[in-house]
């Protein structure tokens, strides 16, 4: 992903441009959603990665409208050792104020090929109406972590960390972090996650999904 200049860093956000892309980007994907559980219903509306099923988007969240959608592609990681990866990202939202984030990653081989699971990792983006982005994520390898970022325009967000917290069984170095979100010329969601390492942001993991419903 390529970066952006201080001058877009500043342009309000165009809510009518952020529902027109959303029309371009679903023409092949508007009839698909998250599939339901069919257990016992509850008083509570179901997900949904689809703006046009379900409940109503928030009008808070309007800036992040782009995002809703489950996205699925491959990217690089570069931890103690260097891999490709598959993941799925779900975003999706249940009429309330807030949508939920659910990221799924498997190790790939020279082929292509799933070799099995990497990690998991869930939580909630929230934006405040002077556009102020709150993000707690949890991570399956032992992680917990809070962001606070910006829209950087109506096709690109960043995040950076303010806490991250460590269980005893997880990792034994995992420094603050950046991370930016953002369109591709091909509506295409890139995402580029880096950390500190000894004093330097340094890539961590990044990836290119495609959307595949909503």
């Amino acid at each position: 992903m390529s970066e952006t200049n201080n001058n877009d860093q500043q342009q309000p956000f165009n809510g009518n441009e952020a529902i027109n892309l959303a029309e371009q980007q679903s023409k092949n994907t508007a009839h698909r959603n998250i599939p339901p559980l069919g257990l016992e219903d509850i008083p509570l509306d179901d997900d949904t990665a689809n703006l046009r099923q379900g409940p109503s988007l928030h009008d808070g969240l309007l800036a992040l409208l782009p995002l809703v959608g489950v996205w699925q592609g491959t990217g690089q990681a570069s931890d103690d050792e260097d891999y490709a990866f598959g993941q799925q990202l779900v975003i999706s939202h249940d009429g309330e104020n807030y949508l939920r984030f659910e990221s799924r990653i498997w190790r790939l081989d020279d082929q292509g090929k799933s070799t099995g699971a990497d990690q998991r990792e869930t939580g909630f983006w929230r934006i405040s109406l002077k556009d102020e982005i709150e993000v707690t994520l949890t991570n399956s390898r032992g992680l917990v972590e809070i962001l606070y970022g910006e829209p950087v325009n109506e096709r690109a967000w960043q995040l950076e960390s303010a806490s991250t917290i460590v269980t005893a069984t997880g990792p034994e170095s995992h420094g603050p972090g950046k991370r930016l979100y953002g369109l591709m010329p091909d509506n295409s969601l890139g995402w580029v996650d880096e950390r500190l390492v000894d004093g330097t942001m340094a890539p961590y993991m990044s990836a290119q999904l495609q959307r595949i419903v909503g």
